[in-house]
């Protein structure tokens, strides 16, 4: 039998996903991180992207967070997400409107935007759009 760790997935309006898995992948701040049953506890912040999930069975689910936290505890592992949602739940269209929005912020010059709020809203965007990607491949397998 192959070793598990607990993994929770929450937000502040509600818990996504909770369950023993073999491995839980996330994008940390540094880069992407992957963690495995007895990993070194560990505390970073998140950047907007994919938390993947490797189920004992070996299906894979993905769900997409705006940045938040990831804490590692000897067998718990806990994504504490400012909003996070299924892959599957994540509105294409309008993160294509948002990419749209974003890259056209950081044109204009003149905008009230702030340059970074505009970078931050653009970044989520394409971490969502990578998301749904991810996905498409995934179902095709």
């Amino acid at each position: 039998m192959a070793m598990t760790i607990h993994v929770d997935i929450v937000s502040a309006e509600q818990e996504i996903f909770s369950g023993l898995v073999e491995a839980v992948f996330a994008p940390a701040k540094m880069g992407e991180v992957g963690i495995y049953p007895r990993h070194t506890p560990l505390l970073t912040q998140l950047k907007p992207g994919e938390v993947r999930v490797l189920k004992s069975n070996g299906e894979e689910e993905q769900y997409y967070v705006s940045g938040g936290m990831l804490e590692v505890q000897p067998h718990v592992v806990t994504v504490l997400a400012d909003t996070a949602m299924r892959a599957a739940d994540v509105d294409e269209a309008a993160a294509l409107q948002a990419k749209a929005d974003a890259e056209r912020a950081l044109k204009d010059k003149s905008a009230k935007k702030d340059l970074a709020e505009a970078q931050k809203e653009l970044a989520e965007a394409m971490a969502q759009l990578r998301a749904i990607e991810r996905m498409r491949k995934g179902k095709g397998h």
